[in-house]
């Protein structure tokens, strides 16, 4: 609200509220333990971003720094539990901040195919941490959404951490025929300790954290990590259309990865 009111009072009510020397961004770096720190930045995404690539392995769902030396291909029920990728414990604390993104080689029994990708921090036993976020009190680390159908990109506005989709007609699958998809991952900003682990769930539906709650709740809906603005419309998802099984591929000529934005000392 601070924020709000120096920005309000320097363009509508011409005051010296110092917005001039305000930075362009302003972060909210996250920690595991529920605390934070603000941090002032000059552009985004960050200059000292470590653009890091991590390969899907198919075989033993891990997320792994090289491609994996064995071709292979998951598959999940789109209204099930999905698919959850996962790194090793990180043996030092990084951060990750930015936007993210995946690129995912899928096939599908269904003539489209919603993709639902969730970040998520997992803490040495392997229960998630969840952070303060934007849809919910007790959010994931990031989300993002691409119907299959709608995968066709624009080459010159997109860029590796931010495909750019068009949106301007409709690609259906042809069932079993594996497909390229590039699915961009809202910003985020968190610090994984070590010992923790990075993870992606993929999925055919939004995520919920597993457990059993309590939830927060907001009109009546309970918050499971996404907040109330959900993909549940049957008018916008129909059963005979996106009920199915999605089949998630990574071989020599087609990897599927997650790109994160990892973030160097502040002084290099």
């Amino acid at each position: 609200m601070a924020l709000q009111k120096k920005f309000f009072g320097h363009f509508l009510k011409g005051e010296d509220t110092g917005w001039d020397d305000q930075p362009p961004v302003q972060l909210n770096v996250r920690n595991v333990d529920g605390t934070y720190r603000q941090r002032a930045e000059q552009e985004w995404p960050l200059a000292r971003t470590q653009w890091t690539t991590l390969f899907l392995d198919t075989t033993d769902l891990s997320l792994l720094a090289a491609p994996p030396s064995r071709p292979g291909q998951a598959a999940f029920a789109t209204t099930g539990d999905g698919l959850t990728f996962v790194t090793e414990p990180f043996t030092e604390s990084v951060e990750i901040t930015g936007p993210a993104a995946a690129k995912l080689f899928i096939s599908s029994t269904t003539r489209d195919a919603d993709i639902f990708l969730t970040l998520r921090v997992l803490d040495p036993d392997g229960k998630d941490v969840t952070f303060v976020s934007g849809l919910d009190p007790a959010g994931v680390v990031g989300s993002g959404w691409l119907c299959a159908s709608h995968r066709a990109t624009d080459p010159e506005l997109s860029l590796p951490h931010r495909p750019w989709h068009r949106h301007d007609r409709k690609q259906p699958l042809v069932p079993g025929e594996t497909v390229e998809l590039d699915v961009e991952i809202w910003p985020t900003s968190v610090v994984v300790p070590t010992g923790y682990r990075v993870a992606l769930t993929v999925l055919g539906h939004d995520f919920e954290l597993p457990g059993d709650g309590p939830w927060p709740n907001l009109y009546g809906e309970e918050m499971k990590g996404n907040g109330i603005f959900l993909h549940t419309d049957p008018r916008d998802r129909p059963a005979e259309v996106f009920t199915g099984t999605t089949t998630v591929v990574s071989d020599a000529a087609r990897q599927s990865y997650l790109l994160l934005p990892l973030i160097g000392p502040e002084n290099d």
